[in-house]
């Protein structure tokens, strides 16, 4: 701090100096010194004003408690440590505003691939199933084929048997009746003590 101070008045004392030869007649040389050294003056003194501007600026909104409550305040900022996605702003886009149906082919067709399962697990005949999955790999190779640009399709296709038969496999685990209870159920607190501890 101090030798920044001393600095600045060695720079000072040399801006007067050059200042009195000037106002006595002084040659070319010393005049084109004295004009770098006040420009060299005059922008430092414009980047101390800014940031003295900007200092005082950040410190008014913190006393009006604008930084308060803010939404990430002591949590990581998402998406920070991620691989950088080009299509990020999309992607936030359709997730702020809840879009369906609106942005380039290959993102919604991500989308839709990640949901297809429970899309297929609402339906109740496999025709329906089969449907919807020949719907779906026809748009994506309608995809693949234009010429518009836009972020690559890079969805796979569905193997229409097999997504049949995870169908078929899902749908019987989920209407598999539940196990009874076998003849070694536990007995409730008062069964045990109106029958004793060794009775059945």
């Amino acid at each position: 701090m101090n030798t920044e101070n001393s600095a600045f008045r060695r720079r000072l004392e040399r801006g007067a100096e050059l200042r009195a030869v000037r106002a006595s007649g002084g040659n070319a040389r010393e005049d084109a010194e004295l004009e770098a050294a006040e420009a060299d003056e005059r922008g430092k003194r414009r980047k101390v004003e800014d940031a003295a501007r900007v200092e005082y600026l950040i410190r008014d909104a913190m006393a009006q408690g604008k930084f308060d409550n803010l939404k990430y305040a002591g949590k990581p900022i998402p998406g920070l440590g991620e691989s950088y996605d080009p299509d990020w702003w999309v992607k936030g886009l359709i997730q702020r505003e809840h879009l369906s149906g609106i942005g380039p082919p290959a993102i919604l067709l991500r989308i839709e691939d990640a949901e297809l399962d429970a899309k297929l697990d609402q339906q109740y005949t496999e025709k329906q199933v089969r449907d919807i999955l020949e719907d779906f790999n026809k748009r994506v190779i309608e995809a693949r084929r234009q010429l518009q640009g836009g972020p690559p399709v890079v969805t796979k296709l569905r193997n229409v048997d097999g997504e049949l038969e995870r169908w078929r496999e899902r749908r019987a685990a989920a209407a598999a009746p539940e196990p009874e209870a076998g003849p070694q159920a536990k007995r409730s607190w008062w069964q045990r003590i109106w029958n004793g501890p060794g009775s059945a």
